[in-house]
């Protein structure tokens, strides 16, 4: 036990708090797959209503996935990148399109 009053002067001994790591959250791709059926146009309307692209850039991207199978959308966190896979997805499905919208972490 302390001997230590409360009359008396503090000890001196400075305790400092330990800051806490901070880190930046986890990023994620948003992807677009390629399949056989769905309009290189929608693809572009896609990237330009979702991730706010330019046509010429949308355009550039749709030509890739299409080329290639796979093409990222964008880097958001988590969240932002869940609700853009769910929104894309929802809406492709509304116009009765196959096109697969996923993420993955970087």
């Amino acid at each position: 036990m302390s001997h230590h009053h409360k009359d008396e002067p503090d000890s001196g001994v400075a305790v400092q708090t330990a800051r806490p790591q901070l880190r930046r959250p986890p990023l994620f791709k948003v992807l677009l797959l390629n399949d056989d059926y769905t309009p290189m146009d929608f693809v572009v309307l896609i990237l330009q209503k979702f991730f706010g692209m330019p046509m010429e850039t949308a355009t550039q991207i749709m030509l890739h996935i299409h080329t290639r199978g796979v093409g990222v959308c964008g880097v958001f966190p988590k969240d932002i990148a869940e609700t853009k896979v769910a929104r894309v997805n929802d809406y492709a499905r509304s116009h009765h399109h196959p096109l697969l919208c996923t993420m993955e972490e970087m």
